[in-house]
């Protein structure tokens, strides 16, 4: 299908944009990929009508259109989690036009999106983690770079960081305090501790990395001194992993999701934890931890004492 879209619908999808970076500091991947999502929609509708939708024909779309879209939709293979995204988008986009250009958008916000399982992330068990994190070390014939790899996944397992949050330290952030400021997705800051064994592991690092350490140059560097590729951490992991018999899911995200299980099962507050992954909504965060719900509830009541 051409996404070939009328200048007036190309100028309100940019005002939306505009509007979504500026009101939500919405980070440039999502940026891109709701431009893509709303772009495909009226796209869609232009093929469907056999003519241009400028503002007038956007403010008329019937239920029976978005009955058409989300047909169309299945009928190219999105999968559910996909629909459920661009009409998410959708619907983003039309709250915005509606309240510019003063008309009701029922038909857009009323359509349902498919249901679909959501993907629980898979934890590492806690010697699972420190297996992964000593086998990765090992995986370079060269030691400065074993001791990158492992310094970089005691970060993600130890402070619940990104991947690319960690390869997005620079110089100037060591030496490390108990502390580190981190600045995440859409260039939200927060605070998370740092362990000693994480700060310890870095070191290690550092001591051994023939490339010299400026203050706006990574901390994490690649073979020849350039910024380290996120790709070779995936690597590394899915080599230790196959070593160590783990299952396809302990990716170096994976690692993360482990942070978080393993300070609820020690009793730590959901919030707390919600504040140091820098998650938008506790949700999230529920959905990172894989804690029986009769251990949830036990810190839940032993938090908020005043519940129930």
């Amino acid at each position: 299908m051409s996404l070939e879209i009328s200048p007036a619908a190309r100028d309100a999808l940019e005002g939306w944009i505009a509007a979504a970076r500026a009101l939500k500091g919405a980070a440039e991947n999502t940026v891109t990929a709701y431009r893509a999502d709303v772009a495909e929609f009226i796209a869609f509708l232009t093929a469907h009508h056999a003519e241009p939708q400028g503002l007038a024909p956007l403010a008329r779309v019937t239920t029976s259109d978005m009955r058409a879209f989300m047909a169309h939709l299945r009928g190219s293979g999105a999968a559910p989690r996909s629909m459920a995204r661009k009409l998410s988008a959708v619907k983003s986009f039309y709250r915005w036009l509606a309240e510019r250009e003063g008309f009701e958008p029922t038909a857009v916000l009323s359509a349902r999106a498919p249901k679909f399982q959501k993907k629980l992330p898979r934890p590492l068990a806690e010697d699972a983690a420190r297996a992964m994190i000593d086998s990765v070390s090992m995986q370079a014939t060269d030691g400065w770079i074993g001791a990158r790899d492992a310094a970089v996944v005691t970060l993600l397992y130890g402070c619940g960081l990104r991947i690319s949050e960690a390869l997005g330290l620079m110089g100037r952030d060591w030496p490390m305090g108990d502390t580190l400021r981190i600045v995440g997705k859409g260039g939200k800051e927060r605070i998370v501790p740092v362990l000693p064994v994480a700060r310890a592991a870095v070191a290690t690092y550092l001591q051994l990395c023939p490339h010299e350490m400026a203050p706006d140059a990574p901390l994490f560097r690649g073979k020849r001194g350039g910024a380290l590729n996120p790709r070779l951490i995936q690597k590394v992991t899915e080599k230790a992993r196959m070593q160590l018999g783990l299952p396809a899911t302990a990716t170096p995200h994976a690692m993360r999701h482990s942070f978080a299980t393993h300070l609820l099962a020690a009793g730590g507050d959901l919030r707390a934890i919600q504040e140091l992954l820098g998650h938008a909504s506790l949700s999230t965060t529920q959905a990172y931890t894989s804690v029986d719900t009769v251990h949830l509830m036990k810190v839940y009541e032993a938090t908020h004492p005043k519940a129930g």
